[in-house]
């Protein structure tokens, strides 16, 4: 079983790191190639859609991921707040470019859906809206790290920026009910049940794993290098002194 707490010092936690990473990255790779040929190969074209459809073997993992990611920097940027964990502050700061690059991939991939069903690139509703800006707060997030030189200040004012931030999720969550938009409502997450056909539900999920093990395994490998940079310039600092 593995002791979490013991995990938030860094030297133990890139032990047990490399050797989860090796597993994460194989299953992963599996995970993704059987999504993608159950998503292009086996799933079949919508009534209306036809193989548009197939956009959402993409545009919704990486929707989903670009929360789940912010939800986890949130955290882990209380955690740091909290308990002034370094590793917890670092946690977060591996999983912003990854979160960046999910939302950025989701507002892509739903222009290009968009496009053939709505007739148009982008519109100012309330989902496409709110999920920009959880665009903009990841570009936020990195910006304070980079603009800060000061470690301490760098991480407490890039994890008020998260926890602030946060308040975006549950409105893009619910954006859908609580305003009228061209976006569909909730078909997957929903209190009775997914509205979507089983030959579509079972790739999505298979890609939904799959993307949610590519960041696990893309968080490991930027949470070690950013544990290293860390420990390499706390030595220089301290050379310095000396």
């Amino acid at each position: 079983m593995v002791n979490w707490h013991r995990l938030a010092n860094p030297k133990l936690f890139l032990t047990w790191s490399r050797r989860v990473l090796p597993w994460a990255a194989v299953i992963t790779a599996l995970l993704l190639a059987v999504g993608l040929y159950l998503s292009l190969f086996v799933a079949p074209p919508d009534y209306q859609q036809g193989d548009t459809v197939r956009i959402m073997f993409v545009h919704v993992p990486s929707a989903w991921m670009a929360l789940f990611t912010y939800t986890v920097m949130a955290g882990a940027s209380a955690a740091g707040l909290i308990w002034k964990s370094p590793l917890s502050h670092l946690t977060a700061k591996a999983a912003a470019p990854i979160g960046a690059s999910f939302t950025l991939l989701a507002l892509a991939t739903g222009a290009l859906w968009g496009q053939p069903m709505w007739g148009t690139w982008w519109v100012w509703d309330a989902r496409l809206t709110s999920v920009l800006i959880l665009f903009f707060l990841y570009l936020g997030y990195m910006a304070i790290w980079q603009a800060i030189d000061d470690y301490t200040r760098a991480a407490k004012s890039a994890a008020i920026l998260a926890l602030v931030g946060f308040v975006n999720v549950p409105i893009i969550k619910f954006s859908v009910d609580w305003w009228n938009t061209l976006h569909q409502p909730a078909s997957v997450l929903r209190l009775d049940g997914p509205s979507i056909h089983p030959t579509l539900l079972t790739p999505l999920f298979v890609m939904i794993a799959a993307f949610t093990g590519y960041f696990i395994v893309l968080l490991l490998i930027r949470l070690e290098r950013e544990i290293l940079a860390r420990q390499a310039q706390t030595l220089r600092r301290a050379q310095a002194r000396g």
